[in-house]
């Protein structure tokens, strides 16, 4: 019997986190507002509103909108988490609607992260 070496199971990790990471719509991009009730209270819902009408209005077919639950950092919230395929995630903080578009533009399209808004990188 061959034993797998750590080379082979980081490549495995690899392929298997590319093959699932964005697979539920098969998109390049998965964006999630974080839509808690401490979420909502501090204006959630006007951030996907912004996000999604920036999405409508620049004809973007590449881009999964999502919600969740609280992620445990209400002070912060807004979130919103931008997952681009191949890439770290990025989990912003204090969003507003001018925030989320400008997020869009320069990150979800542009793929330059926005670091003045920017709460943490990765998912570890």
């Amino acid at each position: 019997m061959t034993k797998i070496k750590v080379e082979d199971l980081k490549r495995i990790k690899e392929e298997v986190q590319k093959a699932t990471s964005l697979r539920e719509g098969g998109k390049r991009v998965k964006t999630t507002v974080h839509m808690g009730t401490c979420g909502i209270a501090s204006g959630a819902r006007k951030v996907l509103n912004s996000l999604v009408s920036a999405i409508e209005e620049e004809g973007v077919q590449d881009v999964m909108v999502t919600t969740s639950g609280c992620i445990g950092i209400c002070s912060k919230e807004p979130l919103v988490t931008v997952e681009v395929l191949g890439e770290d995630p990025i989990t912003y903080q204090s969003m507003d609607e001018n925030k989320m578009r400008q997020v869009f533009r320069r990150h979800i399209i542009g793929g330059e992260v926005q670091r003045q808004f920017a709460l943490a990188k990765g998912l570890e």
